[in-house]
């Protein structure tokens, strides 16, 4: 019995694929309008960064100085200060801000009554809808030295003998920046890991039980490498942030004159000298030094999760 050959199936087209999603193309212009507006245009401007800029003068009529802008940048001892402070900071909050995100998750998932379960989670994102401007003026009054609750709770536990200037010594204030950024995104950062964690197979629990496992060895050998691959997409996303220094707002706000040494991050820096001292090219520097290195954060933090067999975002 003779078989006739099927017909090749013809390949489709890049233009017979755009017709056919010509709808999703057509919903997608606004948010590619915005991105080149706003995140692409503005690069024009990163040419103040090789010129001695002066306002008032068209970008294309000022005086080249090459890269004499960036030298200054890095041999500058107050930027030194300011890119430790930066990195010390963004690492403290990333730590935190995993830790307690998927512990508070993992904790969440075993509460087996809805009804308190979805109190708990509506408590601990709330504060993420709080302004910046709110949520450091909160953290100031707690931290008071008069009648402050942070204060009075630990001299009631005898635990110190008088009020600590908790915002005027610098030792303290890296940690009082990770556990803001604690405090206020802790449950929104949770909503991602309780998704991840209702997407893992129901069968692999069964599984667990009855091999014997309880609840704590479900959740290390069930859970955790169940929503892995989230762990390492968002961890990824975050080291791209690294220079970002835990936010702008908290540090502008909960900072003063007795802590500036370790409240300045880059991007007070970079509005200081270029809206406040005027030297725009040097503010341009420092934002080109910050978007750099980010990039290749998040490019070597997407090299090692492909050799080391995780999920990547590139």
């Amino acid at each position: 019995m003779n078989i006739a050959p099927q017909p090749a199936r013809r390949t489709e087209s890049f233009w017979s694929r755009v017709i056919r999603q010509r709808q999703l193309i057509f919903m997608s212009f606004p948010m590619l309008l915005y991105v080149l507006v706003f995140a692409y245009a503005p690069i024009w401007g990163w040419l103040m960064a090789f010129q001695s800029y002066k306002p008032g003068f068209s970008i294309t009529n000022q005086t080249w100085v090459g890269l004499d802008q960036f030298r200054f940048l890095f041999l500058d001892e107050g930027f030194t200060r300011v890119l430790r402070n930066t990195i010390a900071m963004s690492l403290i909050s990333l730590i935190l801000g995993f830790v307690t995100a998927i512990g508070l998750a993992l904790l969440m998932n075993e509460i087996k009554k809805t009804g308190i379960k979805r109190l708990i989670q509506t408590i601990s994102y709330l504060p993420h809808f709080l302004s910046w401007v709110i949520v450091t003026g909160l953290v100031s009054m707690a931290l008071s030295t008069e009648g402050g609750i942070i204060n009075d709770v630990l001299m009631k536990l005898h635990i110190i003998k008088e009020p600590i200037l908790w915002l005027g010594e610098g030792k303290y204030f890296w940690g009082i920046v990770g556990m803001t950024n604690v405090w206020k995104e802790v449950g929104w950062n949770t909503i991602i890991y309780l998704a991840a964690i209702a997407s893992v197979d129901p069968s692999l629990y069964e599984a667990a039980e009855v091999d014997g496992a309880g609840r704590f060895r479900k959740i290390w050998n069930v859970t955790l490498p169940g929503i892995r691959p989230v762990i390492v997409i968002l961890l990824i996303m975050n080291v791209g942030w690294i220079l970002n220094g835990g936010g702008f707002d908290i540090q502008y706000f909960l900072g003063n004159g007795q802590v500036l040494d370790w409240s300045e991050t880059i991007d007070i820096f970079v509005l200081k000298y270029g809206l406040r001292i005027g030297n725009y090219s040097l503010g341009v520097a420092a934002g080109i030094f910050k978007t750099v290195v980010s990039i290749v954060l998040l490019y070597c933090a997407n090299t090692i999760a492909k050799r080391l067999g995780e999920e990547r975002l590139i």
